[in-house]
C-alpha cells in the first residue's frame, strides 16, 4: 500500500491517499527465473548486462542462480535441449611445401 500523509506537528494526521493497483512489479514463472539464471553463466556474459536486459536488479539474478545451483529451481527440457554454440577457429594449416 502506498499513501501520503498530509501531517501537521499538532498529532493530527490529516488526510490521507491510498493508491491501489498494480505495483510496477512483475512476476516472473520458475521457469523464466530459472532460463535468466542459466542465461548469466553463459561464458563471457556479465550478470549486470542480464539483469539490465531483462529489467531485473543483478541481486535478483545471483540469488536465482544460488536457487538454480541448488536444485530449488529447475530448468525447462525445451531450455535445456537448445542448441549451444561455440566459437569456431580456422587456422591457417603448416605445410613443409
Amino acid at each position: 500500500m502506498d499513501g501520503y500523509l498530509d501531517g501537521s506537528t499538532d498529532g493530527f494526521a490529516g488526510s490521507m491517499e491510498v493508491i491501489e493497483g498494480h505495483s510496477g512489479r512483475r512476476r516472473r514463472s520458475e521457469a523464466e527465473r530459472a532460463r535468466i539464471a542459466a542465461e548469466s553463466h553463459v561464458p563471457g556474459v556479465k550478470v549486470a548486462d542480464v539483469a539490465r536486459r531483462h529489467g531485473l536488479t543483478r541481486w535478483q539474478v545471483y540469488d536465482w542462480r544460488r536457487k538454480l545451483a541448488a536444485g530449488k529451481l529447475a530448468l525447462s527440457e525445451d531450455a535445456v535441449s537448445e542448441p549451444a554454440f561455440a566459437a569456431l577457429v580456422v587456422e591457417p594449416s603448416q605445410s613443409s611445401h
